[in-house]
């Protein structure tokens, strides 16, 4: 008797579609990761890891937070992320995913509403997937979509909390919501804001505090805020009221049940905020080198989007993958991202712009981009 047949026959078909995906070894210079900043290999960080090290701090934690897992690391990392970000709290998480997750399934009750953006990520969804709120999409980066989604579920006499789900700087399009027109709307609707900040915490705002910043600690605000893009390591955080926190201890079944992150990420992560605070070079670095890298690639059809990530929508998919491999043959590690990852008809490159890259590598991407569309 064969087994996994019908798995099989998925793997087919994906492969037919040019949809297959593999895992391949890193190589090549850097257009592809999220280590905005350039500090997933920083000497600041291998020196505080190495520190941690030397005063004891433990590689694994041992169990989860609620056993014998919960370390000293964690709840400075946590105190010293509220106090930079500006939050009542903060909660750590071994990974965005397990955090949106957590959020999405725990905090939204049966009788609430949650209206989330079209292009939210895949971790909303599947907290969303998980949670007993009733869900509906709104399309990309519109206000009035959302206003009127809550408006239409109040006619129908529901009394429940509405909540609103955006990220704030697109991880695939590279374009911002707009956070200070969705603040007014939580405000006047009496909604909750849900802020996925996993690519703008580090890069923008004060002390690369973000795009939400200005929204940080307001009683209806819950910011996720990743650790392995621009901070250089792993996990994240969510930082909101401190009912968010104590809710997510006592019901977050993503962060009850899970072994607690290392101990000696969380000292890593510490020092991240600190670089932040202290080098702002980078970010003025990484500003200048998004400047340049739109100037040269605009001629080749990249969306410019005045962040670090540029797409280039090519729509198809398997002459999208035929685009990244010749650039990749070429030296350059650039992916090709397609459905379900993005919506189908907009396969595309993932250009990503950070501090592991001069302009001189931008210049010879270019050259190669041109020879390989």
């Amino acid at each position: 008797m064969a087994f996994l047949t019908a798995q099989q026959a998925d793997l087919h078909a994906l492969d037919a579609r040019a949809r297959l995906r593999r895992l391949q070894p890193r190589g090549g210079i850097d257009f592809a990761s999220n280590d905005y900043l350039g500090l997933a290999n920083a000497p600041r960080l291998r020196t505080a890891v190495a520190e941690a090290l030397a005063r004891g701090v433990a590689v694994g934690s041992g169990g989860s937070r609620l056993l014998r897992g919960n370390d000293p690391e964690h709840e400075a990392l946590e105190a010293e992320a509220a106090a930079f970000f500006g939050s009542d709290s903060a909660l750590f998480f071994s990974s965005g995913y397990a955090a949106n997750a957590a959020l999405l399934s725990t905090l939204p009750q049966r009788g609430d509403l949650v209206v989330y953006d079209a292009l939210i990520h895949a971790s909303a969804h599947e907290g969303m997937r998980l949670g007993r709120a009733d869900v509906v999409a709104a399309e990309h980066n519109d206000v009035q979509a959302i206003a009127d989604a809550i408006a239409a579920w109040r006619a129908g006499g529901a009394t429940g909390q509405a909540w609103i789900a955006v990220e704030s700087l697109y991880s695939m399009d590279g374009d911002r919501a707009p956070l200070a027109e969705l603040g007014a709307l939580a405000d006047r609707l009496g909604a909750m804001l849900l802020i996925d900040e996993a690519h703008a915490t580090g890069v923008f705002g004060r002390d690369g505090r973000g795009l939400a910043d200005t929204l940080e600690g307001r009683d209806n605000v819950i910011t996720l805020r990743t650790c392995g893009k621009a901070l250089g390591c792993e996990g994240a955080l969510l930082c909101g009221p401190a009912i968010m926190r104590d809710m997510l201890i006592n019901r977050g079944r993503a962060f009850i049940f899970s072994t607690a992150p290392s101990p000696l990420i969380a000292a890593a992560v510490r020092e991240s905020l600190r670089i932040l605070a202290d080098e702002p070079a980078r970010r003025s670095a990484l500003d200048a080198l998004t400047e340049y890298a739109a100037k040269t690639f605009a001629p080749y059809g990249v969306t410019t989007t005045g962040s670090q990530i540029m797409p280039l929508v090519l729509g198809d998919d398997a002459r999208t993958m035929r685009v990244a491999s010749a650039l990749q043959a070429a030296g350059f590690d650039v992916r090709g991202v397609r459905p379900p990852t993005v919506p189908a008809g907009t396969s595309r490159l993932r250009l990503s712009l950070t501090l592991n890259v001069g302009t001189a590598e931008i210049d010879a991407l270019a050259v190669a981009l041109g020879d390989a569309l």
